[in-house]
């Protein structure tokens, strides 16, 4: 019996994991109104915990599965915005060999993996110029992209990698029974071979809800390339959102980071062009700068400003200093 339980518990594995990020500073998008000096969660990455584990089945072949909540810091409250599902970060069961791996759940959308990966800033909420124009309300009226950053009843393919190259493809069939015109597709490339890497991205979303002047449905096309040299690596991206109401966002985004003393210099840029259906023109621009000091490999300090400004409506700052820990 001893010998059976030793050899159960070696084909099988779970594991606790996540990250905490805290910071003091002042948020103020713009057109936001007044001061908002805070302490807050998520600065350069959400904060979140979660279990993974997986099973040999024999040949290669693995059962896994991954629930990962966000939470925050600062109140303690799960997610990272209010009502959002306990496990909104991933929650997924599936298999995984030599062919890659099937997953079946909730699942992190392969068009931001793709927007994460290729900006300096990663996946930060408050202070990358390309995630907060792609995925934060602003006074433009909505964020460009209408999903969250994972989709809600997918099905999601993931290629092994094979030369530096790996891709994945989701679809999502919305929760909607019997209405097949409602399904979501995402799906990217991603290279990574030495000093270069680039990526090609595309989603489709179809809601029932309205967006974006009476939208229904968008796509988005996502380019991104990133190549180091030395002590320094540079990023660029280009995204284009087209709505069904004739609203078209263009987002453009160019950052680097550099590696000075023990730390990394970041600095990033992204512009959006929306063009409505009715009326004129708006023009989004954002610049950040930041520096991230290492004090071991799991705990890091950061200080971040972000600026924005948007076409004849307003312009605000957001400074930051935070803490954030791997465990």
């Amino acid at each position: 019996m001893l010998a059976f339980g030793a050899m159960a518990h070696a084909q099988s594995s779970v594991s606790l994991y996540g990250l905490a990020d805290a910071f003091v500073g002042e948020v103020h998008p713009a057109g936001a109104t007044g001061n908002a000096w805070q302490v807050g969660s998520g600065g350069m990455t959400t904060s979140y915990w979660g279990m993974s584990g997986s099973e040999s089945l024999g040949g290669g072949l693995k059962a896994v599965f991954t629930l990962e909540s966000f939470y925050r810091i600062n109140s303690g409250q799960a997610g990272s915005f209010p009502g959002q599902s306990f496990f909104g970060r991933n929650a997924f069961a599936g298999l995984s060999g030599h062919f890659g791996e099937v997953t079946l759940g909730r699942n992190t959308a392969p068009l931001f993996v793709s927007t994460l990966l290729f900006n300096p800033f990663g996946n930060s909420f408050v202070f990358s110029p390309i995630v907060v124009h792609s995925y934060l309300d602003s006074a433009m009226g909505a964020a460009s992209l209408q999903s969250d950053t994972a989709i809600d009843d997918s099905v999601q393919y993931r290629t092994p990698e094979i030369g530096g190259l790996s891709g994945a493809l989701l679809y999502s069939n919305a929760g909607v029974a019997g209405h097949a015109g409602q399904a979501n597709y995402s799906a990217n490339l991603l290279y990574f071979a030495g000093p270069f890497s680039a990526t090609a991205a595309v989603q489709t979303l179809h809601t029932a809800s309205l967006f974006l002047n009476g939208a229904t449905a968008q796509t988005a096309w996502l380019i991104g390339g990133a190549y180091r040299f030395g002590a320094i690596k540079l990023y660029a991206q280009y995204e284009r959102v087209e709505n069904n109401s004739h609203v078209t966002d263009d987002s453009a985004q160019v950052g680097a980071s550099a590696r000075i003393g023990p730390g990394s210099l970041l600095a990033s840029w992204a512009g959006t062009r929306r063009r409505p259906a009715v009326g004129s023109t708006l023009r989004w621009s954002s610049v950040a700068l930041g520096y991230d000091y290492p004090l071991s490999k799991r705990t890091d300090l950061y200080a971040a400003w972000r600026y924005d400004a948007i076409t004849s409506v307003s312009s605000g700052n957001s400074i930051g200093a935070g803490i954030r820990m791997k465990f």
